[in-house]
């Protein structure tokens, strides 16, 4: 349904508003056909990054490139580009259909060419049988999808998704954000994704962009983000971590770092000998009443369906612990023993 995807490329780009600075000096590549992500806490600049490439907003300094082209200053319409808002921003007395092409009649389309390019949009999103309805006939999820089809019925080279599942309750968003990423999939259309949902992140995307402070952290793919992050911010940001204090040992080839006793074999080159911040992923660590490893004290413990969930105490600090283990549940108070079953994360700055 689309034209073929288009690169995107930001070069130095800076956005301020008098004294305050929404986005500073970033630097992006988006290979075409790619879904990439810019996720980061509220007020990290990854809303204003998008509305940039969107031309909602004008750089204060900086390049951005589609496709080759410097659009910097080229209004919206000159982009080719299509725009899904948080809110969907339909038109309340507009059918779906209507509402789907209204983009094609604002260009000059035959009214007949106009719907019969609606409905192929809105079969595409799976809602043909819907044209005739109201926005407020629909549900949440029927409402994102129309916003959807209204913006790949005009075939964009760029998709944007502005935090598009917000709105929706937590099943309906699971299921919105594999329909996305299967369509992106499906169209090859280049797609700049923002959320602040590190799990909605991690589903749909090729490549994430982590933004902190209007500039980015680290970007990479969501296992190189999850299993290798560079900072503690994005450690946090991308899961939950424990965040511990050790002391990295290299002898001969062999690398390993000391936690309180605790000794593991670690994946890092360009971190030298000596102290060390690490990051624990709650799946990572291991919980036993007895035997071997880090004495702890169980403090609470909870059970939330497919697995038990734990905060204990140890000589590390408190550690955050997920257990998918069938063995009888530690009460709290409850003596304990944790011992490592994945790699900590040596973090770098």
């Amino acid at each position: 349904m689309t034209r073929s995807a288009a690169g995107i490329e930001l070069v130095g780009v800076t956005k301020a508003y008098g004294s305050t600075v929404a986005v500073k000096d970033v630097s992006l590549t988006i290979a075409a056909g790619t879904l990439v992500t810019l996720l980061g806490p509220s007020g990290c600049g990854k809303t204003t990054t998008l509305r940039m490439i969107a031309g909602l907003e004008m750089p204060t300094s900086g390049t951005i490139r589609i496709d080759g082209a410097d659009v910097t200053r080229r209004p919206t319409w000159e982009r080719d580009v299509g725009m899904v808002f948080q809110s969907y921003a339909l038109f309340p007395h507009l059918t779906v259909l209507e509402n789907v092409a209204y983009g094609l009649r604002s260009e000059g389309r035959a009214a007949a060419d106009a719907h019969a390019r609606a409905r192929e949009a809105l079969a595409t999103v799976g809602l043909a049988a819907l044209e005739a309805r109201l926005p407020s006939e629909l549900s949440g999820g029927q409402q994102q999808r129309v916003a959807v089809a209204r913006a790949i019925v005009l075939e964009p080279a760029v998709l944007l998704f502005d935090e598009p599942l917000s709105n929706l309750d937590a099943r309906l968003r699971r299921a919105m954000r594999d329909e996305i990423r299967t369509l992106q999939q499906r169209l090859g259309v280049t797609v700049v994704y923002v959320t602040h949902d590190q799990s909605e992140a991690l589903a749909v995307s090729d490549r994430i962009v982590v933004m902190d402070h209007a500039r980015i952290a680290q970007q990479g793919s969501p296992r190189e983000l999850y299993e290798r992050p560079d900072t503690e911010f994005v450690a946090r940001f991308m899961g939950e971590a424990n965040l511990v204090s050790g002391t990295l040992h290299r002898e001969g080839a062999a690398t390993w770092v000391d936690l309180a006793g605790l000794r593991s074999p670690v994946d890092v080159q360009d971190v030298p000998p000596g102290p060390v911040r690490c990051a624990l992923r709650p799946e990572a660590i291991t919980l036993a009443a007895s035997g071997e490893g880090l004495e702890a004290t169980v403090d609470t413990a909870a059970y939330v369906g497919a697995s038990m969930e734990y905060r204990v105490r140890t000589a590390l600090g408190s550690l955050f612990v997920v257990s998918t283990e069938g063995s009888e549940p530690l009460a709290p108070g409850h003596p304990a023993r944790v011992r490592l079953r994945g790699r900590p994360i040596v973090l770098r700055s």
